[in-house]
């Protein structure tokens, strides 16, 4: 039993409150070997590494940042699960928890709802340089000495003390080894759980008595129904959030079979708490709160008169509700004109790298059906997507940088004034800013919403908003057809203008949306948003590399293999059925795709657009990033031989030089160009994003409002877009 314990894999939950450097401690730990994913048989998203501890393997899970056990939504709810050992088995061995030195009192709340769960706990006490500059002193001695567990000092930022955290986590784990296995989930190390230390504090838990009289009643009633206990036995830190549960989540959650008896169960005992002054939820903040302020006493040293920080004196321009707003605005404008100007140099290298590949090929291999599938369609499909990498890396990288240094905090309280105006509250900003990158974790993001009708709301309106699939579209037509002139001295171009406007466009179609579905289907009250304003910090280069490492990763595995897959789909489709005689255009008018474009052409013809762009957008279904393979492989844009880095200058003479069938008419002109991106914009072109809102809500009635909704709106956009542009320019 020893030696099989000796070679399991010892699991750490990372847990702790939002901008305490989470993030920061979990990638200095395990640095590159982390991998995301989805917890299994839920859409919540699961970060987990790999380390060592000593000669011992090691997992550490990162939990949502929460304020609270208090399950109220599906990460909390998630968090509670797998700290219990209730995920599909799955069992935490020790919990990593994070404080901010700053915050002491508010981040112990979360720490003692930990400590009743009876797992291990190291306690990691990060930011001591910001307390210090406050003129705040934590004895840490003393408040390792008085919770009775490991207390570590770190500066997760500079990559301190994490020798300190592994040291005192290989102790737990060495010390768990021998232990008898849990009967429940066969962990050795699961059970007999750990007892709560005792601290000076006074009682094994920070609620009062007549609270835990009735925990106890109700745990003994749990067990005696023998319908609840087939599902195996309620710990008593459950017991205890069904009490203090006033939403009914973890009732629905957790009793299933018969709800409605315990429901009233469970109402008696909290009638009763309240008659005898414990009046449920306000008896854990009170409770908790004290026993936080007794554990403090003597440790946490603050000064007579907090003097304004530097935050505080940024914060009077940042959170300004006209200056503020005015900075904001700057800051997005300047980060999308350096996704343009920084990007040229990569951009220009990986076209230099594929017009390359496309001269070698071409030379080797001999004319036909296999040079024509590598060429146009490997090469034509995800060549021209991987080009635009280098914009998506810089558009993550400013993202991480603005969330790792505090700014993005002050985003949302800015945008809260917004939000609440539209209907929704500040909690909605955070999965809508998730969506810039892309609607999928926005969409899975929108989970942290407690109010039903906001959470639903967010969901339909964050595809809206402009991810980073829809940036190569817009970085060939604008580089195609925009031209290329600076304003104010070469601080403004009109390409990132564009672009600007672009992005500006999903945002006021994401408002007005969400103004309609709050005043009309989903009509609800705005519920409060109540946010902290973490202290600026310069940001880790390390973590926004790993950020920037990791979305590109991401995005390269997910939307590289489909655009692989649909190229070459695309390329058969207008490859087949083949005729030798025929000339480059008849052949695309005779092939399966070309017939099928015709049969839609009337129908996108009043966008200013022909059978092909029809085609080519009906096949990015799957994702918007596909039309720009799907037109590469239409226009033969790798069929003839090219010079290194020419690949943007070959896009704009194809383009400009497509005609429409039998005429000289050009296709292509600014109203098309800008018709095509309004549209992408505004479409739901996406199926990833589709299939989220379907598990998200659990119907199919959402995912195809959503599709339908944005499609007519799209459509509608576009065609405007193109008739008054025509109109204007006297076409």
């Amino acid at each position: 039993m020893i030696a099989l314990a000796e070679k399991r894999t010892f699991t750490v939950a990372l847990i702790g409150n939002p901008n305490t450097g989470k993030s920061t401690l979990f990638s200095g730990l395990v640095g590159v070997h982390q991998q995301v994913g989805n917890y299994p048989g839920v859409t919540v998203e699961k970060k987990s590494g790999e380390m060592r501890l000593g000669d011992r393997p090691c997992e550490l899970v990162d939990l949502p940042g929460l304020y609270s056990l208090a399950a109220r939504s599906r990460d909390e709810m998630v968090a509670v699960d797998l700290l219990l050992g209730r995920q599909n088995g799955a069992a935490v061995d020790a919990v990593l928890c994070l404080v901010d030195a700053s915050n002491l009192e508010r981040n112990l709340y979360l720490v003692s709802q930990v400590l009743d769960l009876g797992l291990p706990v190291v306690l990691a006490v990060n930011m001591l340089d910001v307390a210090e500059r406050r003129g705040i002193r934590v004895n840490v001695a003393r408040l390792k000495e008085r919770l009775g567990i490991p207390v570590v000092p770190i500066q997760a930022n500079r990559r301190l003390g994490l020798d300190d955290i592994k040291a005192a986590l290989a102790e737990i784990a060495g010390a768990a080894v021998g232990q008898v296995a849990c009967s429940r989930c066969r962990s050795p190390f699961c059970t007999p759980p750990v007892p709560r230390p005792q601290v000076a504090a006074g009682a094994p838990t920070p609620l009062p008595e007549p609270f835990e009289r009735e925990v106890t009643l109700l745990e003994s009633e749990f067990a005696a129904d023998s319908r609840q206990a087939a599902d195996g036995r309620l710990p008593r830190c459950l017991v205890r959030r069904l009490l203090l549960d006033r939403n009914g989540y973890l009732q629905r959650t957790l009793l299933e079979k018969d709800p409605q008896r315990w429901s009233v169960r469970i109402a008696a005992a909290q009638e009763r708490l309240a008659a005898a002054g414990c009046p449920v939820p306000e008896v854990e903040t009170t409770a908790r709160y004290d026993w936080a302020r007794q554990v403090l006493d003597g440790i946490v040293t603050e000064p007579g008169h907090y003097r304004p920080t530097n935050s505080d004196r940024i914060d009077r321009v940042l959170t300004h509700r006209v200056w503020g707003t005015l900075i904001f605005a700057a800051v997005m404008i300047a980060v999308f004109q350096s996704v343009f100007v920084w990007a040229q140099p990569a951009k220009k290298g990986i076209e230099a790298l594929t017009a390359a590949a496309t001269n070698y090929l071409t030379a080797h291999l001999a004319e036909g059906a296999v040079r024509s599938l590598v060429v146009a369609g490997v090469l034509g499909g995800v060549g021209n997507v991987l080009a635009f990498v280098p914009q998506i890396l810089i558009l993550f990288g400013f993202l991480a940088i603005l969330e790792d240094c505090g700014y993005m905090a002050r985003a949302a309280f800015l945008m809260d004034r917004l939000m609440v105006r539209v209907g929704l509250s500040g909690k909605s900003f955070i999965p809508l800013l998730c969506s810039f990158g892309c609607a999928v974790p926005g969409v899975m993001a929108a989970r942290v919403i407690e109010d039903e009708r906001d959470r639903l709301t967010t969901i339909l309106v964050a595809p809206l908003l402009t991810c980073s699939a829809r940036l190569p579209i817009y970085a060939m037509l604008i580089g195609a057809f925009i031209p290329e002139r600076f304003y104010w001295g070469r601080l403004l171009s009109l390409q990132g203008l564009t672009l600007a406007g672009l992005y500006l466009l999903g945002i006021v179609a994401a408002v007005a949306f969400a103004m309609l579905f709050k005043r009309t289907i989903l009509r609800g009250q705005t519920p409060p948003f109540v946010m902290e304003l973490p202290s600026y910090k310069m940001p880790s280069l390390r973590t926004v590399l790993e950020r920037m490492a990791e979305r590109g990763w991401v995005f390269l595995r997910t939307a590289g293999t489909l655009i692989l897959g649909v190229s070459i789909l695309v390329w058969a489709a207008l490859y087949f059925p083949h005729d030798p005689q025929a000339t480059h255009q008849e052949q695309q008018r005779n092939s399966y795709l070309g017939r099928a474009g015709r049969v839609i052409e009337p129908a996108v013809r009043p966008l200013g657009w022909d059978w092909r762009i029809g085609c080519a957008v009906i096949a990015s279904l799957p994702a918007r990033e596909l039309v720009v393979s799907n037109l590469g492989v239409m226009y033969h844009l790798d069929d003839q031989p090219g010079d290194g880095g020419s690949r943007s200058k070959q896009w704009t003479e194809k383009l400009h030089g497509v005609t429409w069938d039998g005429t000289d008419r050009p296709v292509y002109n600014v109203p098309v160009a800008l018709g095509i991106m309004v549209f992408f914009a505004l479409c739901a072109q996406c199926a990833a994003t589709l299939a989220v809102i379907r598990r998200e809500t659990n119907s199919w009635r959402w995912p195809a409002f959503t599709f339908g909704y944005m499609t007519a709106l799209a459509y509608t956009a576009a065609l405007v877009t193109y008739q008054v542009g025509m109109w204007i320019g006297g076409g």
